[in-house]
């Protein structure tokens, strides 16, 4: 899903989740086009290419309100969404944030990768080298944008930054430390049901129709999804 459409669409998911009408929170999990994201740090510091480069490649940049600096989304890199009531779930936003980083720790054990915190940045790290990022925002209360974990993305637009604006850090993915491609479907499966244990929730299958009569989203082509 392209990144400002999925944008737009946690938008609403905050509104509807805000005013009730959706009465329950909702997490997202999807794959993007190539983007540069820029949190509330800004990060244009921190692209290392030009930007007549940038319009060559076609990657976009897009300033968004979540926490943290300059990231990469791609194909390949699974991007978790929760909209989330805090206060409802009963958690603050440290033991949030300390949680979504749990869950990433959590799928790259079961696939064999030895993953942590670092205090430079919040994420998951298999040493020098940083395997997911965290970035949240939240609005009324609850909690949107999330997570993104690398399983088998190109990694060279991480080349074009200084990733989260730290230097003399590497990027790197399951694919990169296992030396083989990983399932993304398999990897998705990893996640939910870390999610489900390490926040003590459980999850129902919503469809994009079920989502559209909540939100009264036209859409083009029934592109939520």
């Amino acid at each position: 899903m392209p990144y400002e459409e999925a944008w737009d669409l946690q938008t609403r998911l905050v509104e509807a989740r805000k005013s009730g009408v959706l009465s329950t929170d909702v997490v997202l999990f999807l794959e993007h086009p190539p983007v540069f994201t820029l949190g509330r740090r800004g990060g244009r510091e921190n692209l290392l290419v030009s930007e007549s480069f940038l319009e060559r490649s076609g990657v976009p940049v897009v300033h968004v309100e979540r926490g943290g600096n300059i990231t990469y989304h791609g194909p390949g890199q699974l991007v978790g969404y929760p909209i989330l009531d805090l206060r409802g779930a009963g958690l603050g936003v440290t033991e949030y944030v300390e949680g979504l980083e749990e869950v990433m720790i959590g799928v790259a054990s079961e696939f064999g990768v030895r993953a942590s915190r670092d205090s430079r940045n919040r994420g998951a790290w298999v040493g020098n080298r940083k395997l997911g990022s965290i970035g949240i925002a939240i609005r009324h209360g609850i909690a949107f944008h999330g997570f993104a974990f690398n399983v088998n993305l190109s990694m060279e637009p991480f080349g074009w930054i200084n990733p989260c604006g730290l230097r003399e850090v590497g990027m790197t993915s399951l694919e990169q430390e296992l030396s083989e491609n990983i399932s993304m479907e398999r990897v998705l499966e990893s996640a939910k049901n870390h999610m489900q244990s390490v926040l003590g929730v459980s999850f129902t299958k919503i469809t994009p129709p079920y989502l559209k009569q909540i939100l009264d989203v036209t859409g083009d082509n029934g592109r939520i999804s």
